[in-house]
């Protein structure tokens, strides 16, 4: 009973019903409705809505805010040919769940609305009902109950409370009936209450004309019992017999369909106190017996009473198929014992189970042996006697026995059935439903444990398959997951024409199973497909729905439901297209359960193919919502045409779109109307037609004449036009009333719609927009609209012009097809001046360098050296001759632009949107193009001659230039200079110059378009290569230099340098500098004066020095230099020393090489003055782009060496040295003394003056 209720709920609260998939409001998601454009016969077209807000159709709601959210839900109700704006709702019960399932339905001549309310109560009980609603759009009568919850089954002990009448409603179109089923409609058998549901069949009349319950069978307690009662003046007290026949009634089930129960007592004679069938409950019963007397009698004929019970007892009232059960209780042998024999053989001849109570009292208060009566009793018994055999002491134990033979009989239930039906007593059959050629399909989703079973009602009878059928597909192994095969049934038409069965398991082994098979009216069922679901928990098969997209009388595709498909961290849903794909539509709610119903709908926009209905009966916080998708190329299209939510409807809807039917033309327009199901309510959705606006635009003329000023506009010279637009209305649904009045239709013209100013603009009196004609479908209507085209420069490209159409009303009349285009795009030409559509230019092209005075093409006219090759010559015109070969072209340090001298010229007609491409060697780099238009001395047509050049989608070495846009002239030439500057980081062995021109025409002879300059080049290198001298380096004999002992440290060596300098004075980066010096130093004998140790490098960049092995032993051999002054190339060995330099523009390196003097070698070599030559020369390899001016820079440097001994003076020059200084200095003192130098004047002078007072001495 729990797995009942927990398969029904789950239905109730929409859990599982039908497909589930994520819904989004994306129709057009993947564009916006302003960009959904495509082509048609050639035109460019866009679909867009007029009047509404059409992104609110393409957009997701969630994604633009809430604050428009009322206005999103009214352009999303708009959106296709369902009328939001005109319906009929009909309202219920809430508590009963109207509106739970609807059907149209045409009975009677009229159109009514069956919706299903299985929470609806009948008198006390909650059976469930179906009403009825009249369809007439002028009729205002409210729903009709149709009272199908009084239904009874005869012979059943039925419980109808909660049994769902109306969860499944299913309309036969062909005899006007419908079918209702009530799942949990339930019987009673013995003690046990089982659901096997019901279903009812309902006449055009509305009148119940069957009951329909295939899986209803027999209970086990289904026994005709009849207790032969011995009723003799033996018995006694009766009324412990009488509590005895009270106590064993009360055991039995008696009831329809169960136990029914008749007593005879018999003695001397035999009367029946109440007959099979007779009384109807235990109650009854009772009542009965408790007015059942003794009847007394001399004799005890048991012969007697075991014939009448059998040959009249079981005939009155009882049933066939009934287990016949027959009690006999009695107390005494037999009178008519020849006869028991006989008429117990054939009461177990003809299968009555006999069972036998021996009453001992007689015999125990007399103190008789009662062996032979109970020899006898045993005989009456069937066998074995332990099972059907009792006695008791006597009257008053009969008591005991009671619970006992209760449980003796009770074990003959399931007897009958041998096995067979017990796994259809909790069938719920009718959970869903489907009509079939013969017949009707029930789903039974609790069949054989759960696993379910499909079974079938046909005019012979029902159809039910026994459990091995499904034994492959549905293994006893799994039997507790409880598949709830037959949770949705339906029926496909295969290509042959048979007919097939499909059914639902949305819980077989978690993941969900689908099964195709067949089903005779015999039972056989054969399965001929499965199909898996993916997903754990997904519901897989819980909805089903066969289309027939062509209406050709076969299946197309079967649409299997998996409402619970997660995705994305929500429950998103898929329904999975049998052998084609997937319908999945993402969205921004969760758990919308899109998918609970899915209906076919008759087609709804003209192209022949059928569409499909979807529900989302919990989107929008349970409001709900539908959607409806149409097909495409026999398939349903991936994006659905309109989504109808509860909330366009009236306040207060919930579950919207819980069901769904569309078979019937309810408002008589012909086209389809649509049945939804809400909680408490039921709507009917009006379609509306859809037409197609066709547009077409001619233009007077047809080009643009540019050339022709024709009128005046704001006082400019500008060209005067005139477009004729025409529109048709055609209607895609071909309806009844095929819309005879005229329907308001608009459009707008607009010229260059994506330019802030257009090149063409409408006459005043025509620029009221958008403009309205009144049109019949099937007709045409036009207007001539005047316009004018201004002045342009960009004759190349054609003047854009758009119509877009819509209908005036969006609220009443038929819809557009949204498929269909509503605007029109076309395109209005330039005449082009030329005699034929495509004009035949010549372009001429010429070209030279200021590099290059080499003579390829004379031009005849200018006499001026020319250039030209033809495109993809092999070689070059412009390569110089053999005789120049070895001949480059220095690029000198001052020199950093090259000039390129060109001339185009137009020979033939106009050259539309002509481009001179030009493209050079990287050495190269792009500075200026200068138009030259006054160097000609022959006048040309050159005065608008413009060069724009870009870089767009190009490289540093390639132009793109547009010349004298729109179009070159015809006759009309140019001359420019193109200025390049050559590279200060790439430097190659040429420079190459390439210009191709182009234009949209084919140019009468390409040959002469192209030119093609290669310069073989030489750049110039200027280095300045200085050095400083070393110093003088003077060696002392004094200081003792001798070869050290062993175990001494050697004297510190002195130490030498090589400084140099290299200085980049030019505009070019040169690298590989080859840079040698050599040190002569070693003399001829092998001695070593000098070692090299390492070296520096400043400012230098990516250079580099390799240095000579130091050797670890030196020679130290003698040697006398005396006779040497220097040494160099000439008599002794140099040390060279390799390096590899790079030197960046303006930039100085400075290298510096450092050693030792060898102390040792030069004590062993005699010389007193020695100078060591260094010689470095700087130069480039062949191959490098960059050259000296001179081949090789040498710089000399000598290193001067000197040694020197201890200081020794001859005594005889001490003393002839003091002896010449000493007479030397007498000549001196001689000669001084002569010339007075010793003598004091002052002091002859005082002697010579006379003495004077006393005062002068005081002075003094």
């Amino acid at each position: 009973m729990a797995n009942v209720k927990s398969a029904v709920n789950h239905r109730n609260e929409y859990s599982c019903k039908r497909v589930h998939i994520h819904s989004t409001r994306t129709w057009w998601q993947s564009m916006s409705c302003s960009q959904r454009q495509t082509v048609k016969n050639g035109v460019r077209i866009r679909t867009s809505h007029p009047r509404v807000d059409c992104s609110l159709c393409c957009s997701d709601v969630g994604q633009t805010g809430r604050n428009r959210e009322e206005e999103k839900e009214e352009a999303l109700q708009l959106c296709f040919n369902f009328d939001t704006k005109n319906y009929k709702i009909f309202h219920g019960s809430i508590e009963a769940q109207f509106g739970y399932t609807v059907q149209q339905h045409e009975a009677g001549g009229r159109q009514w609305l069956l919706v299903g309310a299985p929470f609806e109560y009948t008198g006390q009980l909650q059976t469930g009902d179906v009403y009825k609603c009249p369809l007439d759009i002028k009729s205002s009568s409210n729903c009709s109950r149709l009272d199908l919850g009084k239904l009874s089954l005869d012979n059943v002990t039925e419980r109808k409370d909660k049994m769902r009448l109306g969860m499944t409603l299913t309309s036969n179109s062909k005899d006007s009936s419908f079918v209702t089923c009530g799942p949990l409609w339930s019987h009673e058998c013995g003690s046990s209450l089982y659901s096997t549901g019901i279903c009812t069949k309902t006449n055009r009349n509305f009148k119940l004309t069957q009951i329909i319950a295939p899986a209803l069978q027999r209970c086990e307690t289904f026994m005709d019992i009849v207790i032969v009662l011995d009723g003799s003046n033996s018995i006694y007290p009766w009324y412990e017999v009488q509590n005895f026949i009270m106590n064993i009634l009360q055991k039995f089930y008696i009831g329809p369909g169960q136990t029914q129960v008749g007593v005879i007592q018999y003695g001397s004679t035999v009367v029946h106190e109440f007959s099979l069938g007779e009384y109807h409950t235990v109650e009854d019963v009772l009542d009965a017996a408790r007015n059942i007397d003794q009847r007394g009698g001399e004799e005890t004929r048991t012969a007697l009473g075991i014939s009448v019970a059998r040959l009249e007892a079981f005939q009155r009232g009882g049933r066939p198929g009934a287990q016949k059960v027959m009690i006999v209780i009695t107390d005494g042998e037999s009178h008519d014992s020849p006869q028991l024999m006989e008429v117990v053989n054939q009461s177990k001849k003809e299968n009555i189970t006999m069972y036998a109570v021996a009453v001992l009292g007689y015999y125990n208060r007399r103190g008789i042996n009662p062996e032979a009566f109970l020899k006898e009793i045993k005989f009456i018994a069937s066998d074995p006697d332990e099972e059907h055999f009792f006695k008791v002491t006597d009257e008053s134990a009969l008591k005991d026995i009671v619970d006992a033979l209760g449980e003796r009989i009770f074990s003959l239930e399931g007897i009958s059935s041998q096995g067979k039906g017990f796994g259809l007593q909790m069938a719920q059959a009718g959970f869903s439903s489907h009509l079939v050629n013969d017949g009707v399909l029930l789903g039974a989703v609790g069949a054989y444990d759960w696993n379910g079973a499909v079974l079938k009602e046909t005019k012979r009878g029902k159809v039910v398959s026994p459990k091995s059928s499904y034994k492959d597909e549905f293994p006893e192994a799994l039997k507790n997951h409880a598949a709830y095969l037959g949770y949705s049934v339906d029926a496909v038409i295969s290509s042959r024409g048979s007919q097939l069965y499909i059914a639902g398991a949305p819980r077989f082994n978690h993941t969900g199973k689908v099964i195709i098979f067949t089903l005779k009216n015999n039972g056989n069922l054969t399965i001929l497909q499965a199909l898996l679901g993916q997903q754990i928990g997904s519901y897989f098969g819980s909805g089903l729905l066969s289309m027939d997209i062509d209406g050709n009388g076969y299946t197309d595709f079967l649409l299997v439901a998996a409402p619970m498909y997660y995705n994305q961290g929500w429950e998103r849903g898929r329904a999975f297209f049998t052998f084609h794909g997937v319908l999945e539509v993402p969205h921004r709610s969760q758990n919308s359960r899109l998918g609970s119903a899915l209906a076919q709908i008759a087609d709804m926009n003209g192209d022949g193919y059928k569409e499909l209905v979807v529900g989302a009966p919990l989107e929008d916080d349970h409001q709900g919502a539908i959607y409806i998708f149409h097909s495409q190329n026999k398939m349903i299209g991936p994006y659905y045409k309109q989504r109808i939510s509860a909330a366009g409807f009236s306040a207060g809807l919930l579950y919207f779109g819980q069901s769904l039917h569309g078979v019937l033309d309810v408002n008589g327009d012909g086209l389809v109307d649509l049945a939804v199901g809400a909680l408490g309510a039921a709507v009917i959705i009006w379609s509306r037609g859809v037409v197609r606006i066709e547009a077409k635009m001619t233009f007077e003329p047809d080009k643009i004449n540019i050339f022709n000023k024709n009128c005046q506009r704001g006082g400019k010279e500008v060209t005067c036009m005139s477009v004729v637009v025409c529109l048709r209305l055609d209607s895609m649904t071909k309806n009844k009333k095929d819309y005879r009045k005229e329907v308001a239709v608009w459009y707008s013209l607009v010229f260059d719609e994506r330019r802030f100013s257009p090149w063409a603009v409408l006459d005043e009196s025509f620029r009221q927009q958008p403009r309205t004609l009144l049109l019949h479908t099937g007709n045409q209507k036009c207007e001539r609209l005047e316009f004018s085209v201004q002045d342009i420069t960009d004759f190349g490209r054609p003047i854009v012009v758009a119509v877009e159409a819509g209908l005036q009303s969006q609220v009443k009349g038929p819809v557009l097809d949204p498929d269909w285009p509503t605007t029109l795009r076309t395109e209005l030409p330039f005449w082009n001046g030329c005699e034929e559509d495509t004009c035949t230019p010549d372009l001429i092209l010429h070209s030279h360098t200021d590099l290059l005075n080499i003579l390829c093409v004379v031009n005849p006219v200018f006499k001026m050296q020319f250039c030209s090759t033809r495109k993809h010559a092999t070689s070059s015109l412009c390569s110089h001759r053999k005789e120049h070969e070895e001949k480059m072209f220095v690029v000198e340090t001052g020199r950093r632009k090259m000039i390129v001298f060109a001339e185009l010229q137009n020979q033939g007609e106009n050259a539309f949107r002509t481009s001179l491409d030009i493209s050079t060697s990287p050495n190269l780099l792009f500075s200026s193009l200068l138009v030259k238009n006054d160097v000609h001395p022959v006048p040309q047509d050159q005065s608008d001659i413009q060069i724009e050049c870009s870089t767009e989608n190009r490289t540093a070495s390639q132009r793109s230039c547009n010349i004298s846009a729109p179009f070159m002239k015809s006759l009309s030439q140019v001359t420019f200079h193109l200025e390049l500057e050559f590279s200060r980081s790439i430097f190659l062995h040429s420079a190459q110059v390439t210009m191709v021109t182009t234009s949209e025409g084919e140019d009468g002879y390409p040959d002469d378009n192209t030119n093609n300059i290669i310069l073989p080049l030489k750049y110039q290198a200027d280095l300045l290569f200085t050095r400083w001298t070393p110093i003088l380096t003077v060696l002392r004999s004094d200081l003792g230099f001798t070869l050290p002992e062993k175990n001494q440290t050697p004297p510190s060596r002195p130490s030498t340098s090589h400084l140099m300098q290299v200085q980049n004075l030019g505009i070019f980066f040169v690298k590989n500098i080859m840079l040698q010096t050599d040190i002569w130093a070693v003399t001829q004998e092998g001695n070593q004066l000098v070692d090299i140790t390492d070296y520096s490098i400043e400012e230098g960049t990516n250079s580099s020095c390799m240095l000579p092995l130091i050797k670890t032993t030196a020679l130290h051999k003698p040697e006398d230099l005396t006779h040497l002054s220097q040494l160099n190339s000439s008599n002794s060995v140099s040390i060279p020393l390799h390096c590899m330099l790079s030197l960046s523009p303006s930039k100085a390196l400075k290298l510096t090489f450092r050693g030792r003097l060898q102390l040792p070698t030069l004590q062993a070599v005699s010389f007193r003055s020695l100078e060591l030559l260094t010689v470095t020369r700087i130069q480039l390899e062949k191959t490098n782009p960059m050259f000296l001016q001179e081949d090789v820079l040498v710089r000399q440097t000598v290193l001067d060496l000197r040694k020197e001994g201890p200081s020794s003076i001859p005594i005889w020059i001490i003393l002839g040295s003091s002896l010449g200084g000493l007479l030397l200095l007498c000549f001196v003192i001689l000669g001084l003394w002569k010339l007075g130098f010793f003598k004091r004047r002052r002091r002859q002078e005082e002697e010579e003056q006379p003495v004077t007072n006393g005062n002068a001495e005081k002075q003094l």
